[in-house]
Parts: structure tokens; C-alpha cells; sequence
């Protein structure tokens, strides 16, 4: 039934947004039906494809840098109370600037091609995974931890063999938080500073008045995002099993 719905809620959405259309009559640069956007998308299918993997590159990129360093800056956190009295106040503090604003910075420093989109990724991903499993880090289960005390364990073994596995699904869901905050990261990148990219080809075609390309391109976007979403609950969801 779960997956029924996968398939026929997007298609009534799309039916909705074509009848739309066809009732009021608005014209195709305002607002392009669905079928005129499946027509930019067969019609320009190289060059959206050649665009579309640049951008999955930076973000393939950009989330694997940033989790590898959340993961990395929450499992120290939790290990040392030094690091956790002088890094935690600077990662509050950096929360509290909007990553989007730091996209022209970022093109300033590193340019107009691949780096500053990873980068920009890489910082988006990194908050919420490094909060997220550095919190639950720091609450496993009272009668594990107390356990764990009694018997003397080393804070290596104590991370290893009992916070860190019940802290698995947390981290699947932070995860899922960086799966969809990742799209909008690199085509914000895109936007601000790019001569390639699905981001860059939207700004052209609203340019040049081509709305139904850039619709095709906001669906390959879109597309990205929800693989991305999916990847990450199969991830939370494996996580959960082994706990359990």
C-alpha cells in the first residue's frame, strides 16, 4: 500500500498541476505544465545530464566530507572534556550564522568552481550530524553507562562497545536532516557563483525565458534530494535493526 501511494500520490500532483494549467490558461513562461517539462527534459537530456553531474558531484562530495567530520568532531567531543569545553561554545556560536550566508564568502575565498559548493555542502551537512550524534553520545543507557563504570572500562571501550551503537539511529536521523538540507546548499552554492551545475543552468534559463527548462532542471534537483532522503532512511533503518 506504502509504495502504491509513492506512485499515485505524484502522479495525481502532476494531473492537478496540468489541469491547472489547461483551466486558467496561464502562459508557459509563468507557469509550464508538466508535459511541457517532460519535453524540456527529453528535448535537453545531454546537457541536463552533464549538468546534473556536476552538481551530484559536489554533493556526493560535499555530504561525505561533512559527515566524516561530524562524525569525527561528535566521537571527540564525547571522549574528551577539553575538547568539548573549548569546541562546543565555537559550534553554538557557528550555528547561529546562516550557512546560505556564507556562499558569497565562500566563492570570494575559493572560486567559482567545484570547492566552493562542497565546501558549502560539506558545512551543512556537518552541524546537524555532529549535534545530533554527539548528543546521543552523551546519553547511553543508565544501566550500560553505570555498568560500564563499575567495571572500569577505558572511554575507548566504553564509546565503542556501548555508546556508539545506541547512538547508530540518531545519526540515521541526522542523516536524513542533511539529506535534504544538501540540495539546497549546493544549488544556493550554484546560484551565488557558477559557471556549470543545474543551479547555474536555472539562472540562464529564467534569463532567457525558458521556464520550462528550468523547471526540468528543478525536477532533476528535486529527483537528487528525494534519492538522497531515501538513501539515508534505508541507512536510519538498518541502524535501528542492528540495535534492535
Amino acid at each position: 500500500m506504502r509504495g502504491l501511494n509513492l506512485v499515485l500520490v505524484p502522479l495525481i500532483a502532476l494531473a492537478l498541476w496540468q489541469g491547472l494549467v489547461w483551466a486558467t490558461g496561464v502562459p508557459p513562461f509563468i507557469l509550464p505544465g508538466p508535459v511541457r517539462v517532460a519535453q524540456a527534459l527529453a528535448g535537453n537530456a545531454a546537457m541536463l545530464a552533464e549538468q546534473a553531474r556536476f552538481t551530484l558531484a559536489n554533493l556526493a562530495m560535499g555530504m561525505t566530507a561533512g559527515i566524516v567530520l561530524g562524525v569525527a568532531t561528535a566521537i571527540n567531543l564525547a571522549l574528551s572534556p577539553a575538547a568539548r569545553w573549548l569546541m562546543r561554545p565555537m559550534l553554538v556560536a557557528a550555528q547561529a550564522v546562516p550557512v546560505f550566508a556564507l556562499a558569497p564568502v565562500l566563492t570570494l575565498w575559493l572560486g567559482y568552481g567545484a570547492p566552493s559548493k562542497v565546501v558549502m555542502v560539506a558545512l551543512m551537512v556537518y552541524f546537524p550530524v555532529a549535534s545530533v550524534l554527539f548528543d546521543a553520545l552523551m546519553r547511553p543507557p543508565p544501566a550500560l553507562a553505570d555498568l560500564a563504570r563499575a567495571m572500569g572500562a577505558r572511554p575507548w571501550r566504553d564509546l565503542v562497545l556501548i555508546r556508539l551503537p545506541h547512538a547508530l539511529p540518531a545519526l540515521g536521523s541526522g542523516l536524513r536532516l542533511a539529506a535534504v538540507q544538501a540540495p539546497f546548499a549546493v544549488i544556493v552554492g550554484e546560484w551565488v557563483g557558477s559557471s556549470r551545475g543545474l543551479g547555474h543552468l536555472m539562472l540562464m534559463a529564467n534569463g532567457r525565458g525558458q521556464t520550462d527548462l528550468m523547471f526540468a532542471a528543478l525536477a532533476l534537483l528535486a529527483a537528487m534530494g528525494l534519492a538522497l532522503f531515501a538513501l539515508a532512511g534505508a541507512v536510519q533503518r538498518l541502524t535501528e535493526r542492528g540495535r534492535g
